[in-house]
C-alpha cells in the first residue's frame, strides 16, 4: 500500500507542462495561502459556496496539517524558478462509523490559468487511487449545480456516478469499487 503521507508523482499536462502531484505538508501553509489569493471570486464561490476574502489561521492549519488516515490532501505544483507553486489541490475526508472508513467526501480546485489542462481529473484520479487502497468504496461531493467543470470531472472519471439535484445543489456519489 502506498504511504499517502509521502505520495509524490510526476505528470505531464495536456500542454506539455511538467507538474508534481504530491501530499500536502504543514510547511505548504504559505504556498496554499498564496494559491488561494490567486483564485478568482467565481472559483472561490464555486468551491466554497460563497465569497471568502480571508482564510483564518485555523483553516490554513486544517488544510495543511492532515492525518493521511481519515483525511488525504494532494497538491499539484509547478516549478516557478527555484520556487514551487501550487496550482491545484484536492482532498478527501472520510466520514461514517466504519473502521476503517469506507466513504469520504471529496473536493478539489484548480487555479484559473490552468483550467482545461486535466488537472482536476488528475487530482481526482490520484485521490481515488489512494482512497481505494485505504478501503474507501464511495466518494461523495456536494457541488453547486452550476459548477459544470467539477460535475464533468466526475462524469468522465470512469467510475459509476449518481447525482441528485436539490435547490441548486448536486449531491454526487461516485462508486470507486470494492476498495482493493
Amino acid at each position: 500500500m502506498t504511504d499517502a503521507r509521502s505520495y509524490s508523482v510526476q505528470e505531464t499536462l495536456r500542454n506539455g507542462l511538467e507538474v508534481t502531484v504530491r501530499a500536502i505538508r504543514p510547511d505548504d501553509r504559505d504556498a496554499v495561502l498564496a494559491a488561494l489569493k490567486e483564485l478568482e471570486e467565481r472559483t472561490i464561490y464555486l468551491r466554497f459556496f460563497g465569497q471568502k476574502k480571508e482564510f483564518s489561521h485555523r483553516e490554513l492549519t486544517e488544510a495543511t496539517a492532515v492525518d493521511f488516515v481519515r483525511t488525504v490532501a494532494l497538491v499539484t505544483c509547478i516549478r516557478d524558478g527555484a520556487e514551487e507553486k501550487i496550482i491545484g489541490a484536492g482532498r478527501y475526508i472520510a466520514f461514517g462509523d466504519a473502521e476503517p472508513p469506507d466513504r469520504a467526501e471529496v473536493a478539489f480546485t484548480v487555479e484559473e490559468d490552468y483550467h482545461g489542462l486535466g488537472i482536476a481529473s488528475m487530482i481526482f484520479r490520484h485521490l481515488a487511487g489512494i482512497a481505494k487502497q485505504k478501503g474507501i468504496v464511495q466518494f461523495h461531493a456536494e457541488v453547486l449545480q452550476e459548477n459544470k467543470g467539477m460535475l464533468a470531472v466526475f462524469g468522465k472519471s470512469g467510475f459509476p456516478v449518481t447525482q441528485e439535484i436539490s435547490e441548486g445543489l448536486a449531491h454526487v456519489t461516485i462508486l470507486l469499487g470494492d476498495g482493493k
